[in-house]
């Protein structure tokens, strides 16, 4: 709505959510545009799919990835004569799930959702011919644009990875980590197979990164341990917002962002702090943006790594890596974008010899796995394999 106000004044801009929203669309007809959340359409489909709009426009379109959901069953019921899908990651774990954003655009293009969802996800086999084949009949109704064809006078964006060396306690509770799961883990895929024992890998493999980043995300009576991270992310915030710059800080982790809200408390450094849970987003935004006492945002990555625009920020922390780098780079992209006049520096805490540096080592070595339609299957959850968990917790 703000930037409707900005760049488009004359339009007649209607904000259909909360409580006190119409539950008819009769003064839909007095409008141009109708702006919505996902979770408003799922309930409000039942008079919405009534209306006949002339343009159906979805933004993070990725959210009705999943055919079953309800929020793309509500989608696919909207009645418009134009429709359209945004997304910066319109894959984010494979080719199954463009099934459901074309069913929206256009209904029975792609045939059944299970023979698609099958050939995509892995358990039927597609070949780089059949790939090449489905992105030369899809690419027709795909327009890709990258930044650097639509913005070009954004500022420069570095990206770096800065290594974090374990202290010997800390390194001491992850090196047993490591070697309980990979006993335990590889002994039973060996007897049962690596699909019986997928449950427990995605436990070892979240304890493991948990382990990297601080010992209070194992074991809560450690919060006010050292941790490596923490010794490089506090003295680089301190240096940056002594220096007049403001500064973004995600971590899938809000027990992360939690020992790190204490340090800054301690300090009393202002800051702003977004997750699931934060009511009034806006709020948050707008002080971060415009308040100049305000120079740091702590973000959850899930919560926060879309549709949020932070441009006062010139320095982003990424306190632990995702299996996804579309993910990271979205989360970037808060403050990389149109209305940013400053060079941006995003930095990648990585912490040395643990499985996130194996994570960066597996990204590179599935890189032809990348999606050959519009270069966005990234997961690596996925299609992990035993060779690829031994690497894990080598």
């Amino acid at each position: 709505i703000e930037e409707a106000r900005r760049f488009t004044p004359q339009l007649r801009v209607l904000n259909h959510t909360g409580v006190l929203r119409s539950k008819t669309s009769e003064h839909f007809t007095d409008c141009d545009v109708i702006l919505t959340t996902y979770g408003t359409l799922r309930l409000d489909a039942p008079f919405l799919k009534d209306f006949y709009f002339d343009y159906a426009i979805l933004d993070e379109a990725q959210t009705i990835k999943n055919a079953s959901s309800e929020s793309a069953k509500a989608a696919r019921l909207i009645r418009a004569d134009h429709r359209l899908a945004l997304s910066g990651t319109p894959v984010q774990n494979h080719l199954g799930e463009l099934w459901s954003l074309f069913e929206f655009l256009n209904p029975g293009m792609l045939g059944r959702a299970s023979v698609f969802r099958s050939a995509g996800n892995g358990s039927v086999p597609i070949d780089r011919d059949g790939r090449e084949l489905l992105a030369r009949a899809l690419r027709p109704f795909i327009l890709r644009r990258t930044k650097d064809q639509v913005a070009r006078d954004l500022p420069e964006k570095t990206e770096q990875t800065i290594w974090c060396d374990l202290e010997p306690e800390q390194r001491k509770l992850y090196d047993e980590l490591r070697d309980h799961y990979r006993a335990s883990l590889l002994d039973r895929i060996a007897t049962e197979g690596l699909n019986r024992a997928r449950i427990q890998v995605l436990e070892a493999l979240l304890r493991l990164r948990q382990a990297a980043c601080h010992p209070g995300l194992i074991d809560k009576s450690r919060a006010e341990h050292g941790s490596a991270k923490l010794d490089v992310l506090l003295p680089q915030i301190a240096q940056v917002i002594d220096e007049g710059h403001k500064v973004l800080v995600f971590s899938q982790f809000t027990s992360m962002l939690a020992i790190v809200r204490k340090h800054l408390d301690r300090h009393k450094l202002a800051y702003e702090y977004l997750d699931g849970k934060t009511r009034d987003r806006q709020a948050r935004v707008q002080r971060f943006q415009n308040d100049p006492e305000c120079k740091l945002f702590l973000i959850s990555l899930k919560a926060g790594g879309l549709g949020l625009n932070l441009t006062a920020a010139e320095y982003v922390f990424l306190l632990d890596p995702w299996w996804n780098p579309a993910i990271e780079s979205q989360a970037i992209d808060r403050a990389h974008r149109i209305g940013q006049t400053q060079h941006v520096f995003a930095y990648r805490l990585i912490a040395r010899d643990t499985v996130e540096q194996k994570v960066l080592e597996l990204q590179q070595r599935k890189k032809d796995l990348a999606d050959m339609i519009i270069n966005a299957d990234n997961s690596l959850i996925s299609k992990l394999g035993r060779e690829d968990l031994e690497l894990l917790l080598s």
